[in-house]
């Protein structure tokens, strides 16, 4: 069974699924709805500082929250920043590979899972 523990549905599409169409549905193999709480780093700011102008927070990335105990037979679906932070106690973590994208750029889904390690 996978699990999506990204807040955002992930699509999955066929290897050749060409990058640059805004055609939701060419190429799709399968959709894996979100779990109601996705998986993130936990954050603690520590400071403000401005640079030209803009503000910038500096902020320390801490342990995963909402990641559930690993289970027999079970992947989760992370971000990647989620997945890094874990290594290599967890052995269970996918991540979205090889993305498709649409005309504009923006991430549509992607052609397989990745386990890092």
């Amino acid at each position: 069974m996978i699990v999506n523990l990204t807040p955002h549905p992930v699509r999955i599409y066929a290897a050749d699924r060409p990058d640059g169409l805004d055609d939701l549905e060419l190429g799709l193999v399968r959709v894996i709805d979100p779990e109601p709480t996705p998986a993130r780093l936990a954050v603690l700011p520590l400071s403000t500082q401005y640079l030209e102008g803009v503000r910038v927070e500096v902020v320390e990335y801490l342990h995963p929250d909402h990641i559930p105990a690993p289970q027999e037979g079970t992947s989760l679906i992370v971000s990647l920043p989620v997945a890094l932070a874990l290594l290599p106690r967890r052995t269970d973590l996918l991540v979205p590979y090889r993305e498709v994208r649409n005309s504009s750029g923006t991430v549509l889904g992607c052609r397989q899972l990745a386990q890092p390690v």
